[in-house]
Protein backbone atom coordinates (compact mmCIF):
# COMPACT_ATOMS: atom_id res chain seq x y z
CA UNK A 1 0.00 0.00 0.00
CA UNK A 2 1.29 3.41 -0.95
CA UNK A 3 0.33 6.62 0.61
CA UNK A 4 -0.06 9.55 -1.65
CA UNK A 5 0.24 13.06 -0.36
CA UNK A 6 -2.97 14.84 0.18
CA UNK A 7 -3.55 17.07 -2.81
CA UNK A 8 -5.37 19.60 -0.71
CA UNK A 9 -2.61 20.13 1.88
CA UNK A 10 0.59 21.53 0.45
CA UNK A 11 3.85 20.12 1.76
CA UNK A 12 5.64 22.35 4.23
CA UNK A 13 9.11 23.42 3.13
CA UNK A 14 12.13 22.13 4.99
CA UNK A 15 13.36 24.44 7.73
CA UNK A 16 16.35 26.60 6.75
CA UNK A 17 19.76 25.32 7.80
CA UNK A 18 21.14 26.78 11.03
CA UNK A 19 23.43 29.81 10.55
CA UNK A 20 27.15 29.03 10.33
CA UNK A 21 29.22 29.85 13.36
CA UNK A 22 31.60 32.75 12.78
CA UNK A 23 35.15 32.40 14.04
CA UNK A 24 36.13 34.76 16.79
CA UNK A 25 39.47 35.65 15.14
CA UNK A 26 41.50 34.34 18.08
CA UNK A 27 43.27 31.81 15.87
CA UNK A 28 44.37 34.50 13.43
CA UNK A 29 45.56 36.73 16.25
CA UNK A 30 47.52 33.88 17.80
CA UNK A 31 49.14 33.09 14.44
CA UNK A 32 50.08 36.74 13.89
CA UNK A 33 51.45 36.97 17.43
CA UNK A 34 53.59 33.87 16.93
CA UNK A 35 54.90 35.20 13.61
CA UNK A 36 55.84 38.52 15.21
CA UNK A 37 57.57 36.77 18.12
CA UNK A 38 59.50 34.55 15.69
CA UNK A 39 60.52 37.56 13.60
CA UNK A 40 61.67 39.54 16.66
CA UNK A 41 63.64 36.52 17.89
CA UNK A 42 65.40 36.30 14.52
CA UNK A 43 66.21 39.99 14.59
CA UNK A 44 67.65 39.60 18.11
CA UNK A 45 69.89 36.72 17.02
CA UNK A 46 71.16 38.71 14.03
CA UNK A 47 71.83 41.73 16.27
CA UNK A 48 73.82 39.61 18.73
CA UNK A 49 75.87 37.99 15.95
CA UNK A 50 76.69 41.33 14.31
CA UNK A 51 77.44 42.80 17.74
CA UNK A 52 79.98 40.06 18.41
CA UNK A 53 81.53 40.53 14.95
CA UNK A 54 81.70 44.26 15.64
CA UNK A 55 83.48 43.79 18.97
CA UNK A 56 86.05 41.45 17.44
CA UNK A 57 86.59 43.70 14.42
CA UNK A 58 87.22 46.68 16.69
CA UNK A 59 89.80 44.80 18.74
CA UNK A 60 93.46 45.68 18.45
CA UNK A 61 94.46 42.04 17.80
CA UNK A 62 92.14 41.86 14.77
CA UNK A 63 93.42 45.20 13.47
CA UNK A 64 97.03 44.13 13.84
CA UNK A 65 96.43 40.76 12.16
CA UNK A 66 94.56 42.42 9.29
CA UNK A 67 97.16 45.16 8.83
CA UNK A 68 100.06 42.73 8.84
CA UNK A 69 98.32 40.37 6.40
CA UNK A 70 97.31 42.99 3.83
CA UNK A 71 100.71 44.74 3.96
CA UNK A 72 102.81 41.60 3.39
CA UNK A 73 104.43 41.76 -0.08
CA UNK A 74 103.83 38.04 -0.67
CA UNK A 75 100.11 38.42 0.00
CA UNK A 76 99.96 41.48 -2.27
CA UNK A 77 101.70 39.51 -5.04
CA UNK A 78 99.11 36.70 -4.79
CA UNK A 79 95.93 38.77 -4.26
CA UNK A 80 96.78 42.09 -5.90
CA UNK A 81 95.85 45.50 -4.58
CA UNK A 82 93.69 46.79 -2.99
CA UNK A 83 93.08 44.01 -0.49
CA UNK A 84 89.74 44.11 1.30
CA UNK A 85 88.57 42.21 4.37
CA UNK A 86 85.29 40.32 4.49
CA UNK A 87 82.61 40.99 7.08
CA UNK A 88 82.54 37.51 8.63
CA UNK A 89 84.98 36.95 11.49
CA UNK A 90 85.12 33.60 13.26
CA UNK A 91 86.92 32.52 16.37
CA UNK A 92 87.24 33.69 19.93
CA UNK A 93 88.67 36.61 21.84
CA UNK A 94 89.13 36.54 25.61
CA UNK A 95 90.63 39.34 27.67
CA UNK A 96 90.86 39.52 31.45
CA UNK A 97 92.95 42.01 33.42
CA UNK A 98 94.69 43.18 30.22
CA UNK A 99 95.87 39.62 29.44
CA UNK A 100 94.15 37.43 26.93
CA UNK A 101 94.01 35.00 24.06
CA UNK A 102 92.71 35.28 20.52
CA UNK A 103 92.02 32.69 17.85
CA UNK A 104 90.59 34.45 14.81
CA UNK A 105 89.85 33.71 11.18
CA UNK A 106 88.58 36.04 8.48
CA UNK A 107 88.46 36.32 4.69
CA UNK A 108 90.43 38.76 2.57
CA UNK A 109 90.31 39.34 -1.16
CA UNK A 110 91.97 41.29 -3.90
CA UNK A 111 91.60 41.65 -7.67
CA UNK A 112 93.57 38.43 -8.27
CA UNK A 113 91.86 36.15 -5.75
CA UNK A 114 90.62 35.32 -2.28
CA UNK A 115 92.28 34.05 0.89
CA UNK A 116 91.60 33.26 4.53
CA UNK A 117 93.63 34.64 7.43
CA UNK A 118 94.21 32.55 10.56
CA UNK A 119 95.58 34.33 13.62
CA UNK A 120 96.39 32.95 17.07
CA UNK A 121 97.81 35.29 19.67
CA UNK A 122 98.29 35.79 23.39
CA UNK A 123 98.42 39.06 25.26
CA UNK A 124 100.40 40.00 28.30
CA UNK A 125 99.75 43.32 30.01
CA UNK A 126 101.58 45.18 27.24
CA UNK A 127 100.95 43.72 23.77
CA UNK A 128 99.70 40.88 21.60
CA UNK A 129 102.18 38.21 20.51
CA UNK A 130 101.19 36.10 17.52
CA UNK A 131 102.00 32.40 17.52
CA UNK A 132 100.19 31.85 14.21
CA UNK A 133 99.50 34.34 11.44
CA UNK A 134 98.94 32.67 8.09
CA UNK A 135 97.20 33.60 4.87
CA UNK A 136 95.75 30.70 2.92
CA UNK A 137 94.95 31.68 -0.69
CA UNK A 138 92.12 29.79 -2.36
CA UNK A 139 94.67 28.56 -4.91
CA UNK A 140 98.27 28.41 -3.82
CA UNK A 141 100.44 27.66 -0.85
CA UNK A 142 99.89 29.16 2.62
CA UNK A 143 101.89 32.25 3.48
CA UNK A 144 103.32 32.44 7.00
CA UNK A 145 103.35 36.14 7.85
CA UNK A 146 105.53 35.53 10.92
CA UNK A 147 108.40 34.20 8.74
CA UNK A 148 109.94 36.54 6.17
Amino acid sequence: MTVEPDRFHPMTPAPPPPPQKQSSGCGKLALIGCAIAFLLGGVAVVAVVFGIFGVIKKSDVYSEARNRAVADPRVIAVLGEPIKTGWLVSGSLQIKNRAGTADLGFPISGPKGKAHVDAVATRDAERWTFTTLTVKPSDGASIDILRP
